[in-house]
């Protein structure tokens, strides 16, 4: 009877745990992420006016992650500490102000310093969500809540396109040009929000007033049991992370993902001008549209990986397909067709996004959460750093995109690589724990 009780208790948790935590960390990435790569529709103007050139701005759009990677890690054990409604809180308003300060840059010293104290601030929100949702989600349905929360970069790429075409329009107003604007504008949602943060999330289930006694119970010991199913009876502390193979190769997995996601998050408005006659504002429509299949696509993958129980396929299979996008859109004739291969090509890396994260939530468990998921962001995002920089050197070097698409395709597809051999170490220590 008391187990009847508990089942039927848990059969309303996971729509509970939705509907009341993802769509508000939805919109907390949607901010982050928009803060991130408004860099590449403000490069429309300020490239101009302030004299950088492509290998400059890929540059100063890529430290940011030297920022992300050194203070990811502390930045995430400190959440894992103080908790993650004091510590995000604290992150937004951080980042916030240093994105409205980005619209004072006026030197390429100025202009590589902000970019990366805005990578220290965000350093720890996006590892700090990853394991708060470890620990409200159970494992069947962690792909679906990461890819849902990870929409957010495609949602960013749909909002932020037009908008930021807006805002580049109000150039000259009241002495600023548009790109000052737009930073400006787009800085003051994460201070406003940041400050909510610390009134609306729970740290931990136990004390979420908004899951009753039952509800808990079920919550917490699923949760405890995964836990104690993904450790195998290993005694793993903070630096054991450091020791695992499978977390370097997931990382090296995250890395080819990042240097395609935002290489071409942070190179379409231009790569797109380049090869179009369309003004400012019907370019940031235009840009929308790898950003609508990514987001389309992201929660599909998301919703078969969780229904079918599989992830390495589901990662591997959209980051052989990106690759070879990417490299048809070196090759293709045409604005239409060279839109429809950046679509997929991004759309493929964001496929992969909820099945990947669900990997490494699945292979890592106690103290070393904390520091292998860090861990295998710091290291992956370098790539998102590396991607805008080859970009934006190649192309300088040649006067072509075609040399950096093959680089960056060629890295992609190696990750997908990757993740087949951490699936194969999976099953095999699987196995051996069934003996």
């Amino acid at each position: 009877m008391a187990s009847q009780l508990t089942s039927n208790a848990g059969s309303g948790v996971i729509p509970k745990l939705f509907w009341r935590l993802m769509p508000f960390l939805l919109l907390l990435y949607v901010v982050a992420y928009l803060d991130r790569i408004n860099v590449g529709f403000a490069a429309l103007q300020m490239q101009r006016q302030l004299g950088f050139s492509d290998a400059v701005y890929g540059l100063g759009a890529g430290i940011f992650f030297a920022g992300y990677f050194f203070f990811q890690l502390p930045s995430n054990l400190i959440l894992y500490r103080v908790g993650p409604r004091r510590w995000i809180a604290l992150l937004m308003i951080a980042w916030g102000i240093v994105s409205a300060s980005m619209m004072l840059v006026a030197t390429v010293r100025g202009f590589y310093s902000l970019r990366f104290l805005l990578g220290v601030t965000e350093a720890g929100f996006f590892p700090g969500v990853i394991l708060y949702l470890k620990s409200w989600f159970p494992g069947g349905v962690r792909a679906r809540a990461a890819a849902t929360f990870l929409t957010a970069g495609p949602i960013s790429g749909i909002i932020g396109g037009p908008i930021s075409g807006l805002l580049l329009g109000m150039d000259k107003l009241h002495g600023l040009a548009g790109w000052q604007w737009l930073f400006l504008i787009e800085g003051i949602p994460a201070i406003l929000l940041g400050a909510i943060v610390f009134f609306v999330l729970d740290d931990k289930p136990e004390t979420a007033r908004w899951l009753n006694a039952g509800q808990k119970q079920w919550l917490l010991q699923t949760l405890e049991n995964e836990e104690a199913d993904a450790q195998g009876g290993e005694k793993n502390d903070i630096f054991s992370a450091f020791g695992m193979l499978h977390v370097w190769l997931l990382a090296f997995v995250y890395f080819g993902l990042n240097t395609t996601s935002y290489g071409i998050s942070l190179w379409l408005p231009t790569v797109f001008k380049q090869a179009s006659n369309f003004g400012i504002l019907a370019l940031g429509f235009v840009t929308t549209i790898p950003y609508l299949l990514g987001a389309a696509t992201m929660i599909l993958n998301g919703l078969h990986s969780d229904k079918t129980s599989e992830r390495f396929w589901h990662v591997a299979v959209p980051a052989f397909v990106a690759a070879v996008s990417l490299i048809a859109a070196g090759h293709v004739a045409g604005f239409a067709f060279l839109v429809v291969c950046f679509a997929v090509a991004y759309a493929g890396t964001q496929c992969m996004l909820g099945p990947f994260w669900a990997i490494s939530s699945r292979t890592l468990a106690g103290a070393a959460a904390p520091a292998g998921i860090a861990l295998i962001n710091s290291v992956g995002n370098l790539g998102s750093g590396l991607g805008p920089y080859i970009i934006g050197f190649v192309s300088t070097r040649t006067g072509s995109f075609q040399g950096a698409l093959l680089l960056v395709a060629a890295v992609l597809a190696l990750g997908g690589a990757a993740v087949l051999l951490v699936r194969q170490m999976v099953l095999r220590r699987d196995a051996n724990l069934a003996v």
